[in-house]
C-alpha cells in the first residue's frame, strides 16, 4: 500500500483519500495500486456498498501522473522504455477502466485541481458514478501542453462531450471551472465551499446503500448556483471552428475570428506541441466510435509510441524540470507535421493477443 493513499470503511461506506498534498496528489505507481487494491476488495465485499475518493488537501483531488517520474524514469533507460514506467501506464488505465465501471456507487469529491490522471480517477461510468464539483474546481485534460495527448480514457469522454467541446478541451488544454464541468457533462453536481462541511457529515453518516440518493437531495438544489458556464455562451464559435477538419483548418478558422475567445484559445494552441494536438484529433475522432475498453488500449499503444519519439521529455523539461517555458517541439511547426507522423502513433506496438490490456472487457 501506499503512504498517499488512506483507506477505511465506515457505515457501509469505503473512502479512498489520497494524501500528496505537497504534490497535488499527483499518482505515482504505489498510489495507482493502493486504489486498485482497496477497489478490487470492496467490489465483491457485501458490507461495502459504495465508494468516496477524495483529497486530504482542499487544493486538489489530484493534479494527474507524476510526470517528473516519468521524465526521470524513461530519460534513464534506452530509447524511452523501462519497465516501471510500462507498470505505470498499465495499471493507471485498468484502474481507469475498473472505475469506470465499477458496479457500487463511486464519488469523486472534485474539489480544488482536477486535472489529467485526476480525471482518470474522478470519471465513473454513468451507471454508477457520482461527480461533486466545487467552486474552487479547476479542471482541464492540459496534456497537449506537456508534449502528450488527453489519456486516462479521455478519448472516450472528451469525444462524448457535446458537440466540439471535447476537441476544445483536448486542443487548447484550458482550464474550466465548476459551471462549465457541469455543462460538459463531465460532473454531475455542484457544492459551494460552505456546504462542504455539511456534504462531509452527510457522506460520512449515510449508510452506503443510500448515499447516492442522499447526495442528489442535498446537492441537486445548489447545481443552480454554479454561475454561468462561458462554455455554453461560447458553443456556436466552439462548434463552428473546432468542426474543422484538421488542426491547421481548426487554427486558421480561429485567425479569421476576432472574438476574444477565439483568440484566447488560438494563443493557446499556438504554445501546444503541433504533433500532439494532431495527435489528440485523431485520437478523439476515433475514440467517437469506440467503447471504453477499446479507448483505453488505443491509448495505451499511443503512450509508447509517444515515449519512443520523446515529445514528453521536452515538455516536461520546459514545464517542470527547467521551468524555462520554452519547449523544443518536434517538428516545430505545423507544417512540419506529416500525416504519416501522425498515423504512426496509432501503428499497433504490440499484436492483438499479447497487448497490456487486452483483457479489459
Amino acid at each position: 500500500m501506499s503512504e498517499h493513499v488512506q483507506t477505511h470503511i465506515s457505515n457501509g461506506t469505503g473512502f479512498i483519500t489520497l494524501d500528496r498534498p505537497k504534490a497535488l496528489n499527483s499518482l505515482s505507481l504505489d498510489m495507482v495500486r493502493a486504489m486498485t487494491q482497496a477497489l478490487l476488495d470492496w467490489r465483491d465485499d457485501a458490507s461495502v456498498a459504495a465508494v468516496v475518493v477524495r483529497s486530504s488537501s482542499e487544493r486538489a483531488l489530484c493534479a494527474g501522473g507524476d510526470i517528473r517520474f516519468f521524465h526521470d524514469v524513461g530519460r534513464a533507460s534506452t530509447q524511452g522504455g523501462s519497465a516501471l514506467l510500462e507498470d505505470f501506464f498499465t495499471e493507471e488505465y485498468a484502474l481507469n477502466h475498473l472505475i469506470h465501471f465499477y458496479p457500487k456507487p463511486y464519488v469523486a469529491l472534485m474539489d480544488g485541481v482536477v486535472m489529467g490522471g485526476g480525471m482518470g480517477i474522478a470519471q465513473g461510468g454513468p451507471d454508477c458514478g457520482v461527480r461533486i464539483v466545487t467552486g474552487r474546481t479547476k479542471m482541464a485534460m492540459p496534456e497537449v501542453n506537456i508534449g502528450l495527448f488527453p489519456d486516462v480514457g479521455g478519448s472516450h469522454f472528451l469525444s462524448h462531450a457535446p458537440g466540439q467541446l471535447g476537441m476544445w478541451l483536448g486542443l487548447t488544454g484550458l482550464t474550466v471551472g465548476a459551471a462549465d464541468a457541469l455543462y460538459l457533462d463531465l460532473a454531475d453536481y455542484f457544492v459551494p465551499e460552505t456546504e462542504l462541511a455539511a456534504l462531509t457529515a452527510l457522506v460520512e453518516s449515510t449508510p452506503g446503500k443510500s448515499l447516492r440518493d442522499a447526495i442528489a437531495v442535498f446537492a441537486g438544489p445548489h447545481n443552480a448556483f454554479a454561475g454561468d458556464s462561458e462554455l455554453e455562451v461560447q458553443r456556436a464559435l466552439i462548434d463552428q471552428h473546432f468542426s474543422a477538419g484538421s488542426v491547421p483548418a481548426i487554427m486558421e478558422s480561429l485567425r479569421g475570428d476576432s472574438h476574444p475567445f477565439a483568440q484566447k484559445s488560438l494563443k493557446a494552441m499556438e504554445l501546444r506541441s503541433p504533433l500532439m494536438m494532431c495527435v489528440t484529433h485523431e485520437l478523439l475522432k476515433r475514440g467517437a466510435a469506440s467503447g471504453v475498453s477499446d479507448c483505453l488500449r488505443m491509448e495505451r499503444n499511443l503512450v509508447r509510441r509517444n515515449f519512443e519519439h520523446g515529445e514528453i521529455y521536452e515538455g516536461v523539461r520546459a514545464l517542470v524540470i527547467d521551468k524555462d517555458n520554452q519547449p523544443k517541439w518536434n517538428p516545430a511547426t505545423l507544417a512540419e507535421v506529416s500525416p504519416e507522423m501522425v498515423a504512426r502513433f496509432f501503428e499497433p506496438c504490440w499484436p492483438a493477443w499479447a497487448h497490456p490490456l487486452r483483457h479489459l472487457a
